[in-house]
């Protein structure tokens, strides 16, 4: 046993704390004592940093007295190796003091030099991160929430834990658990509380922003659009505005963000409460007058949408037969044409062109399938729409990549003549114009 130890054992190795020169007569001495009755001596003996390592090794694995036991536990002298039967010690106060002292290792354990060590150590940590007493997993929680040296593993672990007071912590403050981690625990349906704590965090990446969002948390999305630290593009703006028509809870964090665009800030005005509206006034220069307009594009688009609800749930009308309703009522126009592209009603908008160019849905159909610019513009062109709802229909109704796309000339004409406009539609199949 006594060699086992020895080999066991680096004296000299700097995270024990202190070189020990070996006192054969106090050696002696002290493994009387840990053999003895005498508790008293004994739980001095365990407090002790200067006993020999070997002797605390002995006193952690067979030493009778739980008190005696939380003493070698917590001395700093006592060897990383002996930390795999205290974890499982079946005092709460050795695992207790178990995992103090392995936290105020950890910086030195982290070393390369020690890496055995270290695995040893976080062995340990991973058995008192899943302890059956909540105490012992929520002081661990506590103090590696901060640490800069927690072991990803563990608090990876402890990030998952079912009591919050636990959990909370670690998902909130802790900078070592990595995205894949918090992106795992965002798929999972949590709690509230835990969408929340990681919505607040100092940094949130856009990939786990995205995630937080698609948790529909009302609180947590209000915490992550108020947090400086979260990354959130332009693209999940985009979709936050969308939501934001059904969260009034969104609204005003969203209208104080900084760097809002101004394309985000005008949607946002469309509906928003009169008192977002003066914020965006304030912030983004926008004049009355600009706001009125924006919000009446969006009050006509929504009205849209109720309309077309109530065409498929009342008489189940077609896309198609609809178009041609609004056709013959004088309604199908190109701000029908723009709403239903804005609303993504793919199926009336390839009707609407149908009804417009005088043509049939599967011309249209074949068009949009060719995921090209020119005849989509002249289809549009037929069709007695804009160029700037041809470039919509570009992005919108044929997802063209936006290096292929074409753009009006000066900012509002078509670019291609009326010869190349012609030879398009005749090329496709369809009369010229």
């Amino acid at each position: 046993m006594l060699s086992f130890l020895k080999s066991l054992l680096k004296r000299d190795n700097p995270v024990l704390l202190m070189k020990q020169i070996r006192d054969p007569a106090r050696y002696e001495h002290e493994r009387s004592i840990a053999q003895s009755h005498d508790v008293t001596q004994r739980l001095k003996l365990a407090k002790d940093p200067k006993t020999h390592q070997e002797i605390l090794y002995f006193m952690a694995e067979y030493e009778p007295d739980p008190d005696v036991r939380r003493a070698v536990s917590k001395n700093l002298s006592t060897p990383v190796q002996a930390s795999g039967f205290m974890s499982s010690d079946r005092s709460v106060d050795v695992r207790l003091g178990l995992a103090e002292r392995l936290v105020r290792l950890l910086p030195e354990l982290s070393s390369e030099d020690h890496s055995q060590l270290y695995a040893i150590a976080v062995q340990a940590l991973g058995t008192l991160a899943m302890d059956e007493v909540l105490k012992i997993r929520k002081a661990l929680s506590s103090a590696l929430k901060e640490h800069a040296y927690a072991p990803p593993a563990i608090v990876a672990q402890l990030a998952k834990d079912v009591e919050r007071e636990v959990a909370e912590p670690i998902l909130r403050f802790c900078t070592v658990l990595s995205d894949d981690v918090l992106l795992d625990i965002l798929k999972s349906t949590p709690d509230g509380w835990a969408v929340q704590a990681i919505a607040g965090r100092k940094y949130v990446s856009e990939p786990v922003s995205i995630a937080v969002i698609d948790t529909n948390d009302v609180a947590a999305g209000k915490a992550l659009l108020q947090n400086d630290g979260a990354q959130i593009s332009a693209a999940l703006l985009q979709d936050i505005v969308k939501r934001a028509q059904q969260l009034p809870e969104w609204q005003e964090p969203l209208a104080l963000r900084k760097g809002l665009p101004p394309d985000i800030s005008k949607a946002l005005a469309g509906f928003a409460h009169e008192s977002v509206r003066q914020i965006l006034i304030k912030r983004s220069g926008f004049d009355r007058h600009t706001i009125e307009k924006v919000s009446k594009v969006v009050k006509r688009r929504l009205a849209y949408a109720v309309d077309s609800d109530q065409a498929r749930e009342l008489s189940e009308e077609t896309p198609y037969n609809r178009a041609v309703r609004l056709a013959k009522e004088g309604n199908l126009d190109e701000k029908m044409v723009a709403d239903a592209l804005a609303m993504k009603e793919d199926e009336f908008v390839i009707a609407a062109m149908a009804c417009l160019a005088q043509t049939s849905i599967s011309n249209v159909r074949r068009i949009v399938a060719l995921r090209a610019a020119r005849p989509i513009i002249a289809l549009a062109w037929r069709s007695g729409l804009t160029m700037r709802t041809a470039l919509q229909l570009q992005k919108e109704l044929c997802r063209i990549p936006s290096r292929e796309l074409i753009y009006p000339r000066d900012g509002t004409d078509y670019p291609m003549t009326v010869p190349e406009l012609n030879w398009q539609l005749e090329f496709l199949g369809l009369k010229a114009a």
